[in-house]
């Protein structure tokens, strides 16, 4: 056999083995790495999803908590994994906001993961103790202004979302407050309740359960619109507070070098997981909605992520305040 006839002969066999290769995909068990703890609003999405992906691909999914770090920690376990597929990361805005929190992290947050699609965006509600003074989200804004260095603001911990929120007010109200590191939603949300703390800003998948109680007390809303949830709730914006305009969204991962048919099949996955009448309605009543067949795509969160880590790098770098 020639030269150029033995290139040819190895280029087309490439050609037919890489689709094969991917039409064989999954044919065992698959680790969703989540990089938070188990319970929380990452995992619980994680979960909803996981487990409709897994019926359609005819193999289980598995949740894997690797929490620690800001959810760095799962995130570098992910980067080293083999591309084959097999380990995959579900992250939310935090994979964003730490390339800038982290000033030393292990991996490259834009060159060391493939993408399958957007899961998600959950908004925010700014909420406070239950007998928190002010009536409404004006007297809130001005009660906080005139009393900023005795106010106290909770947060599950450097880039948490509660964190990343009570920096955005923080910073659209020009008020300093005390701010309240813990570690985690759960022992920020006890004190908040137990009036411990003043105010925390957090997703609706933490606080809807508390808000419906009675046992805190809720001003607005981070969406554009208001919230079909809680319709009585403003939104940030209806008093002139712009900024405060987003959400915590989600994504998969895989690692970088992963085949281009594999992260294609389980953002197609994804895809029909997300348009299950059982997970809409299940991410309803925790106040968000799955991402469109538009976003949960391997192109929507590469741009995404991009993005975000645009926007949120001068926001940290403006608060002087790092994880590392």
């Amino acid at each position: 056999m020639t030269a150029s006839k033995l290139i040819g002969a190895l280029f087309a066999a490439t050609i037919l083995t890489a689709p094969a290769f991917a039409q064989g995909y999954p044919e065992r068990q698959i680790t969703m790495v989540v990089p938070f703890s188990a319970g929380g609003p990452t995992d619980t999405v994680a979960r909803l999803v996981a487990e409709r992906m897994s019926d359609d691909l005819g193999q289980q999914i598995v949740i894997q908590n690797v929490g620690g770090a800001g959810g760095t920690l799962g995130a570098a376990q992910v980067a080293k994994a083999e591309a084959d597929g097999y380990t995959v990361l579900l992250h939310h805005i935090g994979m964003a906001t730490s390339a800038t929190l982290y000033r030393n992290l292990p991996y490259d947050t834009l060159n060391a993961f493939d993408y399958v699609g957007l899961v998600t965006e959950v908004p925010m509600v700014v909420t406070a103790r239950a007998d928190f003074e002010p009536a409404d989200f004006l007297a809130f804004i001005d009660y906080v202004k005139a009393n900023a260095d005795s106010l106290t603001l909770a947060n599950a911990g450097i880039g948490a979302a509660s964190h990343l929120c009570g920096m955005l007010l923080m910073q659209a109200l020009e008020a300093p407050l005390v701010t309240v590191p813990y570690k985690g939603t759960g022992p920020a949300m006890t004190d908040l309740l137990g009036g411990q703390v003043d105010i925390m800003c957090d997703q609706t998948t933490n606080t809807t359960q508390q808000i419906k109680a009675g046992t805190i007390k809720a001003y607005a809303v981070t969406t554009p619109e208001r919230l079909d949830l809680f319709p009585d709730l403003p939104t940030a914006a209806e008093s002139g507070l712009e900024a405060m305009q987003f959400g915590i969204w989600h994504g998969i991962y895989t690692p970088k070098g992963t085949a281009p048919e594999i992260n294609q099949r389980l953002s197609e996955s994804l895809q029909k997981a997300l348009a299950d009448d059982g997970v809409a309605k299940a991410m309803a009543d925790l106040g968000t909605a799955p991402s469109s067949a538009a976003d949960a795509t391997p192109e929507a969160l590469k741009a995404k992520l991009e993005s975000e880590i645009a926007r949120w790098k001068p926001v940290i770098e403006a608060a002087g305040v790092y994880a590392d």
